[in-house]
């Protein structure tokens, strides 16, 4: 996919809350600007505290920041069972990219509750699907030198999946003027930890 500024492009993200879902919705959003492209971004749902769920898009090409059911080419979950419920966002023929690490929801940890595993997560995504990657982001997090970078690592598998309208130099150049040198470095390897992944 070339860069042009008729490029459309709709994607939803979803994880919770202390896995950078909103850095990752503002990388995104800074690759897009730099490469002349419009851009709408926003954060549909949001809980300050870790664990909470968070979810935000990022639309090129469109002016509402809004997604609907059926609406996202892409899905970005930084936990699995939140991509699982974001699902019903992917239109038919959409990509899916997901961490397999999960963070289970506080009645989930207690055993109060039950949460379907990665397997059956994993099955009923590929099913719903045109495309799907799945990787262990908080590990690739932790070999890059941060467990924290785990949802720059991937985007870093959606760059080399050549379906956004700039390369991966582009999150580069926006991890490299948005954070701090060290931080950055950790992130940069993320980066490509993640699109040696999906490569």
């Amino acid at each position: 996919m070339s860069a042009n500024a008729h490029t459309r492009l709709r994607i939803f993200m979803t994880g919770v809350g202390g896995q950078g879902t909103l850095t990752a919705t503002t990388l995104l959003a800074r690759a897009a600007l730099a490469a002349g492209l419009q851009v709408t971004s926003g954060e549909i749902h949001g809980m300050a505290q870790r664990g909470g769920v968070v979810e935000s898009t990022l639309l090129i090409g469109y002016m509402s920041p809004k997604i609907g059911h059926g609406e996202a080419d892409i899905l970005l979950g930084f936990e699995p069972l939140e991509t699982l419920r974001a699902l019903p966002y992917l239109k038919p023929g959409g990509l899916v990219l997901s961490s397999t690490e999960s963070l289970p929801p506080l009645s989930v940890a207690t055993g109060k509750e039950t949460a379907p595993g990665v397997d059956e997560i994993r099955a009923t995504v590929t099913a719903r699907c045109a495309s799907a990657c799945f990787m262990p982001c908080r590990s690739l997090g932790l070999q890059a030198g941060a467990v924290q970078s785990g949802n720059i690592a991937l985007l870093g598998a959606l760059c080399a999946l050549n379906v956004l309208p700039f390369g991966q130099e582009a999150i580069e150049m926006a991890i490299r003027s948005s954070m701090k040198p060290k931080v950055a470095e950790i992130n940069l390897k993320a980066l490509g930890l993640g699109a040696a992944c999906a490569a």
